[in-house]
C-alpha cells in the first residue's frame, strides 16, 4: 500500500459494513467522529 489516502478507504469499508449490518452505522459514525476529533486536537497523532 503506497500512500493510500486514509479517508476514502475508511469510507469504502464503512459503507460496505453499513450495507451488510445497518445497525453498525451508529458505531461507525461515533468512531469516525472521535478519530477526526482526536486528529484535530492532536495533529501529531497522524504521524
Amino acid at each position: 500500500m503506497e500512500n493510500l489516502p486514509l479517508s476514502p478507504l475508511l469510507s469504502l469499508i464503512a459503507g460496505v459494513a453499513i450495507l451488510i449490518v445497518p445497525r453498525l452505522l451508529n458505531y461507525i459514525v461515533a468512531i469516525y467522529l472521535i478519530i477526526i476529533g482526536l486528529l484535530g486536537l492532536f495533529p501529531g497523532l497522524a504521524g
